[in-house]
């Protein structure tokens, strides 16, 4: 007992202060794996981040001398000075509301849906996001040929007594079809995103529901809902984010016609670009579109606090 007291003693004195601190190697080794990562996010993101902004405090040709106009391209932008901006913007905006608003209800119903397929689920999951997949570009081309005047999709109104619209050449239909074109790509996504979401809720929590004798209905909106908030709001943000950056859809579909009806403020900076060659003008559009989507993102983070539920 003594001796066993006595090496106890003996022993030095544990320097808690050190503990957990890695040493030289482990923060070398860490900068080593972090490097190639950190570097790609300077060179592709900072970098062209810092050299767009500075672009567009210039008249910035392709080609010829660059002259400094400071605020003037936002204030040409911003003051209505370029009768077609406010016009996409509008596009725009409402592209991607409408968007996000059938894209989550869609999706919501249809995740609902094949949650009840325990069997089935999985394959039709699949078959929803193969359209994610596939190529943007690949898809547009389809849907113009099936969205002309005698395509598929008038043709087969027509075999039911319905003439069908002009889907692309009307200003009133062609937004109307980037959404259902974009929505068919789309929604595969979300349903992924949101079935991950259902798995989640304890199936205990649902069958205490059903047992109280709650019906589909009340089940969706006091449990079901309350706990698939997050993915919700996840999926709302990310969806929200891509509408108001589309761009394939309009290019491919309608080239933004007819007239202005579905010219989309990403569509008209590369034009701006690329087509007039006013690099300047295009990164000043770029910048204002990236402060729209903080703006709607900021706001969807503040309201989230009175729907989402990371509690449940």
């Amino acid at each position: 007992m003594v001796s066993s007291a006595a090496s106890t003693e003996a022993r030095p004195a544990v320097d808690v202060e050190r503990v957990g601190k890695p040493g030289f190697n482990q923060r070398l080794l860490a900068l080593i794996h972090l490097t190639p990562g950190m570097a790609g996010f300077f060179i592709f993101i900072v970098v062209p981040l810092i050299a767009s902004l500075v672009i567009s405090l210039y008249n910035w040709p392709l080609y010829g001398e660059r002259e400094f106009v400071g605020l003037q391209n936002y204030v040409q932008l911003l003051s209505g000075a370029d009768p077609v901006f406010f016009k996409v913007l509008g596009n725009t905006a409402i592209f991607a509301i409408g968007y996000t608003i059938a894209n989550l209800v869609i999706c919501t119903g249809i995740a609902v849906w094949l949650h009840s397929l325990p069997e089935w689920g999985g394959f039709f999951r699949i078959l929803f996001f193969i359209p994610v997949v596939t190529p943007m570009v690949a898809n547009a081309l389809v849907w113009r040929l099936m969205l002309q005047d005698n395509g598929l999709v008038n043709t087969l109104l027509g075999g039911v007594g319905i003439t069908g619209p002009s889907w692309l050449g009307d200003g009133n239909w062609a937004l109307v079809s980037l959404v259902m074109m974009s929505l068919w790509q789309g929604v595969g996504y979300n349903i992924v995103v949101l079935a991950a979401g259902l798995n989640n809720i304890n199936p205990s929590v649902m069958e205490a529901a059903r047992i109280d004798g709650t019906n589909a209905w009340n089940r969706f909106w006091r449990v079901t809902f309350p706990m698939l908030s997050p993915s919700l709001f996840f999926a709302s943000v990310m969806t929200v984010i891509g509408g108001f950056k589309v761009f394939t859809q309009p290019y491919m579909l309608t080239k933004g016609g007819p007239g202005d009806s579905t010219n989309t403020i990403v569509l008209y900076l590369y034009r701006a670009g690329f087509s007039y060659d006013r690099l300047g003008f295009a990164s000043s559009m770029a910048w204002i579109l990236f402060v729209i989507i903080m703006l709607f993102t900021a706001l969807q983070f503040l309201g989230q606090k009175k729907w989402v539920s990371y509690d449940a």
